[in-house]
This record gives structure tokens, C-alpha cells and sequence, in this order.
């Protein structure tokens, strides 16, 4: 395989989510479309049998039945509204970003080689994508948004995605589930089918928090409404929790003690970002470090954290133990089926052409290059910057590789 040929299946390995959440988001609007529909024409239809039947009774005169058309009416009018709304403030800006989306990656599936401009100019606006995507995870939204526009991929990026996790975010972190449950009502069907308990926990919290203020009698009631469809998977807790009702938040038994902690509110905060994540398929780290660390796991070795500054690599960045090199030490360690041997003093791949020497004493091992190049300036005298072994380049002696 050439060496500048696309791997496509690799490249697309990390586009689900740029693909996947704008159809979440269509499929959402389509559900909203759908409920708007059936309560309005569902009213529309009980007025209509209800009419039908008064008529045939003989019990509904002229005006009682012009009031019940001009109602019929207005609900058809008043759907038909809504419909418009819903169709050009939301259906057809994601139908664009949808197209936008699949356009872009069309565009990389029908390349061969990246040598091709169009391949260059697509990864310089992945590389973009990706920052937005770390700026957005990081809390910087107005710097992503800048980058966004100024980079004019408004459309491949999902900044009102993540805006809406934040205010959910930041909504738990004051402690209020309001808008955490809104958001489980209105993605009811992605969370049912990966089986998320999100709800529940949130229902838990709102349960917890009524028995801290001491208002029992609405715990009570507020148990007896949201916790009976939870009974068959989570029996259990919700027997335990009943006895918060008899217990004060001071209580120092430990399963209610537990259940009264306030560290339940970040591991209810993790917990929503987790089921955010996972029903739009993003990663739960930015792409760019996901990217980094494939990158950074082809080029970790060992010696890359020796104390030994002579045995790394200037040109690698595993090797900068402050910089990337941190962030590969979440990675494996590179695998080669073929090594290769890379010259300590001009870091460049040892092969056929720039074939490995050894001194005759120590060992060590240069590349020809290396030793040209130092025998040239030292009247034909070559120096180990390991051992300061010298010799006459003719007595160093080439290196065969099986």
C-alpha cells in the first residue's frame, strides 16, 4: 500500500458523532412533530364524534354547532402553525447541517491519496472541528464559537449541543434537577433503549432533598407518584430510601448517612454528561486527544522516559516529558512487527541506504551518515558520543539487520 493512500476506514473512524448528531437532532424534531399531531388532531376528532353524536340526538342546535367547528377550526390553524414554526426555525437548519455534514465527508471518501490539496484543506478543517470540540469540553464556549465563525464551519460543529449540557450541567451544580428531568423527558426514547437509570437517580435526588428540608408529607406524595414505574428495577433502593423519611439528615447511620451526602450532586452531574455523551455517541474525552493519543501510541517507547537525556529523541514529542509526553502516558506502549533503529545523533531511520556502523570496542551503533559526516570534520576520525570511544571511520564496521 502506498504510503500517501488514504485509509479511509481509519480516517472515518472518528466521525460517528459528526455525522450521528444531527440526525438525533432531526429525529427529535420529527417526535416533536408527531405529538404536536396527535394531541391537536386527536381533540380535533373527540370534538368531531362528540358533534356527530349531539347531531344524530337531536340535543345540538346551530349556534352550539358553529362553536364547535369555529374550535375545530382554530386547533387545525393553530396546529398548522406550530408545524410551520417547528419546520423553518428547526427542521430545515438541521436538514442543512445534515447535508453540509454528509457533503464533507463524501468529499474524503472520494480522495486517494493525500497528496491531493482537497485532503489537505479537509484535514486543516478537522483540525478546526477538533479544537471547537476541546474548547466547547473545556467550558470555553465563547472562544469556540469565535473559532467557529471566523473558520465559517458554524455548521460542523455542535456548540448549541454542548451549550445545553452545560445549562444542565451548571442547573445541578445549583442543585435543581428541573432542568436535568426536562431534559430526560424530551430524549425519553434514546435513554429507554441504552437502558440509563438517569431518570431515576434524578427522582432519587429530588425524594432526598424534600426529607432534608423536613417536608415529609410532600416526600410521601412525591415517592408515591414518580417512584411506582421504578419498583420492578429498582426495588431495592427505593426501599431503602423510604426510611429516609424517619431519619434526619445528621442521622449517622451509614446506608442513610450515604444517601443524604452531598457528593451525590457531582456524581449526579458525571452521570447526566455520561448519558449526554453516549446517546449522541461522542467520546467521553475530546476528539483531539483521542487523535493525539493514536498518534502518541505508535511512537511511545520506553526509552522515551529514561532519566538519561542522550538516550531521547529531539524529534519526538513522547520524549518532552512536559509537554505531550504526559499525555502519553495514558497510552500502551507502540507495538512494530518490523523495528526500526533511529540514529541517536541525527535522528534519522537507519537502512539500506543509511546503513547502521558499530565501533570495534563498545559497540555502539551510528548511522553511516553520522559517521561521514563527523569523520569529514575530524580528519577521518570518528568520536562515540556515548563511550568517547575514537577510532578511524575505515575501522568501524557495518551492522547487518535480521
Amino acid at each position: 500500500m502506498s504510503a500517501t493512500r488514504i485509509d479511509h476506514a481509519g480516517t472515518l473512524l472518528l466521525e460517528q458523532p459528526f455525522a450521528r448528531i444531527p440526525y438525533e437532532q432531526f429525529r427529535k424534531t420529527f417526535r416533536t412533530s408527531q405529538k404536536h399531531i396527535e394531541r391537536e388532531l386527536g381533540a380535533v376528532q373527540a370534538a368531531t364524534v362528540d358533534l356527530v353524536k349531539r347531531a344524530r340526538e337531536g340535543t345540538c342546535d346551530a349556534a352550539e354547532t358553529a362553536r364547535a367547528i369555529d374550535g375545530m377550526i382554530a386547533r387545525a390553524e393553530g396546529l398548522k402553525r406550530k408545524l410551520s414554526e417547528l419546520h423553518t426555525n428547526t427542521t430545515v437548519p438541521v436538514q442543512a447541517t445534515i447535508r453540509r455534514r454528509l457533503e464533507d465527508l463524501a468529499m474524503v471518501e472520494s480522495l486517494s491519496s493525500t497528496d491531493d490539496p482537497r485532503f489537505e484543506s479537509w484535514a486543516e478543517t478537522r483540525l478546526d472541528r477538533w479544537l471547537v470540540d476541546w474548547a466547547l469540553r473545556n467550558g470555553r464556549e465563547e472562544t469556540a464559537r469565535k473559532l467557529a465563525q471566523e473558520k465559517g464551519i458554524e455548521k460542523l460543529v455542535d456548540i448549541e449541543l454542548f451549550a445545553e449540557v452545560r445549562s444542565v450541567e451548571e442547573a445541578l451544580n445549583r442543585r435543581s434537577c428541573a432542568e436535568a428531568l426536562a431534559w430526560c423527558s424530551d430524549n425519553k426514547m434514546g435513554l429507554r433503549k441504552m437502558k440509563s437509570t438517569l431518570e431515576f437517580e434524578l427522582r432519587l435526588q429530588e425524594y432526598i432533598e424534600l426529607n432534608r428540608a423536613g417536608r415529609t408529607v410532600e416526600a410521601m406524595a412525591y415517592a408515591n407518584k414518580h417512584f411506582a414505574s421504578w419498583l420492578e428495577t429498582h426495588n431495592h433502593e427505593i426501599m431503602q430510601s423510604m426510611g429516609l423519611l424517619a431519619c434526619k439528615p445528621t442521622t449517622s447511620i451509614a446506608s442513610y448517612k450515604r444517601l443524604y451526602d452531598s457528593q451525590r450532586w457531582t456524581t449526579l452531574t458525571t452521570n447526566f454528561r455520561l448519558a449526554a455523551y453516549m446517546l449522541h455517541a461522542l467520546p467521553t474525552v475530546p476528539l483531539l486527544s483521542l487523535a493525539l493519543y493514536a498518534g502518541l501510541a505508535s511512537l511511545k517507547l520506553p526509552t522515551c522516559y529514561e532519566r538519561d537525556a542522550k538516550a531521547k529523541n529531539v524529534d519526538c514529542p513522547v520524549c518532552d516529558e512536559r509537554g505531550l509526553g504526559e499525555l502519553a502516558r495514558e497510552v500502551p506502549w507502540s507495538h512494530h512487527v518490523n523495528s526500526v533503529i533511529v540514529c541517536r545523533i541525527t535522528g534519522k531511520i537507519m537502512d539500506d541506504e543509511n546503513y547502521p556502523m558499530c565501533f570495534p570496542v563498545q559497540g555502539y551503533v551510528y548511522s553511516r551518515e553520522a559517521m561521514e559526516a563527523m569523520a569529514a570534520e575530524n580528519n577521518g576520525r570518528v568520536t562515540c558520543r556515548e563511550t568517547k570511544e575514537t577510532c578511524l571511520f575505515s575501522e568501524l564496521r557495518k551492522v547487518f539487520i535480521s
